[in-house]
């Protein structure tokens, strides 16, 4: 059976996922295929330990914003984190632009990374590998999509595997850099240099991903527990194993800067041919892990813009199991046809915005809701959206004018389509 309300918003089955599994999906988030090559590109703009400071400094100023999505996630025990956050504090409009983006640029990330995951295996197929990865590409997400349709419960089993799956040879990388003690370079100490500003800005995006735990808040046992715990320790975590990650690709790879593959070269220093093997292997599973939290998460900005009947079709029903299958189709078919499009360098082309808007929306959101005391949150809270907004700020350092303009045609094309859409204004109700 299905219902018109989404998980959190009156339905009555119990929350299946549990604080391990959501924490899971957040290192998930966070841990993609960009940390299997970011130790070079940090390199370049800050060598040697410098770019290990580089690390840890900007995992310590995204942790306002960690907090921030901690602190609002656990008084909304609902899917859709930023959605729901900005109706909250804003009303209608602004709810709709933050999710829409999110929702936009969440559906091309992962065309791109599923697209990534297929040209990477399509080409050991022979003179038919064009084919071969259209093919391949169109079942892995009908695949995702099914599995994703068989209920949360399944989907957080695979999530977390696949999180487990792919930590061990990063972690086994680690332990191999710590297990052979190989002598500091001697270029070792740290210089600062302006150009550390803008590794900063790579290691900012390297570390984000963290903000999708709320998404599923609606999901979860005890989410005033659990989301705050997942969201902040996931962020902790994987900060972490970045600083160990760059650590040994500092020590062993003198000419880390230039490195086309800097984990594995790195496990083929410390660890040998087995290790660097292991690493290349992490790559696709990096990648498929990231596919398919997209799909479990992706879907629920879509039904919490729609909830309580704010756009037709029914998009806000969920099944039985916690899924919201009319929003799981709707994104099945734009990833599929995305996927086949064959421009994978152009979608991540709303990725920068999204991120920000999600940040400044929710930091701002917090303050309104700290002032009005809205679900218990007091005024004195509001302090720490301070710092988060900042960052917000300095990640727009890094967009390009040419994601403005695509995300100002994505929101111009999301009017249009809610009002083609029948969505109708629906009173915001402060509890």
């Amino acid at each position: 059976m299905t219902g018109s309300s989404a998980a959190g918003n009156g339905r009555k089955e119990p929350r299946p996922v549990g604080a391990f599994s959501l924490l899971a999906l957040g290192v998930n988030g966070i841990v993609g295929v960009g940390i299997f090559f970011v130790p070079a590109d940090l390199a370049r703009s800050a060598p040697g330990a410098g770019s290990i400071l580089v690390f840890a400094a900007t995992a310590i100023a995204l942790l306002p914003v960690a907090a921030v999505l901690a602190i609002l996630g656990k008084r909304f025990p609902e899917d859709g984190g930023p959605v729901v956050f900005a109706r909250a504090a804003f009303g209608e409009f602004p709810s709709f632009v933050v999710g829409w983006v999110t929702y936009v640029s969440a559906v091309a990330s992962a065309a791109a990374v599923m697209s990534g995951l297929t040209g990477a295996v399509a080409p050991s197929l022979g003179a038919a590998s064009s084919l071969a990865q259209r093919l391949l590409a169109a079942g892995l997400v009908t695949g995702l999509a099914l599995l994703v349709a068989a209920g949360i419960v399944l989907s957080a089993r695979v999530w977390t595997t696949l999180t487990v799956l792919k930590l061990i040879p990063l972690v086994a990388l680690v332990a191999a850099f710590l297990a052979s003690r190989p002598p500091l370079p001697a270029a070792w100490a740290p210089t600062f240099d302006p150009s550390w500003l803008g590794a900063g800005l790579t290691a900012m995006f390297a570390l984000q991903g963290f903000e999708i735990v709320p998404v599923i808040a609606g999901q979860t046992r005890a989410p005033e527990r659990a989301v705050p715990w997942a969201t902040v320790g996931a962020l902790a975590f994987s900060a972490v194993l970045y600083v160990g990650l760059q650590t040994a690709c500092v020590v062993a790879l003198p000419a880390l800067a230039s490195s086309r593959a800097p984990l594995a070269e790195a496990a083929g220093v410390l660890g040998g041919p087995l290790l660097a093997r292991v690493v290349i292997l992490g790559t696709s599973v990096s990648s498929l892990g990231i596919c398919m939290g997209m799909m479990v998460t992706t879907p629920r900005y879509l039904s919490a813009l729609a909830k309580d009947g704010r756009l037709a079709f029914g998009i806000d029903r969920f099944g039985s199991r916690g899924v919201p299958l009319r929003a799981l189709s709707i994104t099945w078919l734009l990833v599929s046809a995305l996927v086949q499009s064959g421009t994978r360098g152009q979608l991540f082309a709303l990725s920068s915005v999204a991120v920000i808007m999600q940040y400044v929306v929710t930091s701002a959101a917090l303050v309104v809701l700290a002032l009005r005391r809205f679900r218990g949150l007091v005024p004195a809270q509001a302090w720490i959206a301070v710092p988060a907004i900042a960052v917000g700020f300095v990640l727009a350092g890094g967009a390009s004018s040419r994601e403005a303009l695509v995300a100002g045609f994505a929101i111009l094309l999301g009017l249009g389509l809610r009002w083609l859409a029948g969505a109708r204004p629906t009173a915001v109700t402060a509890r």
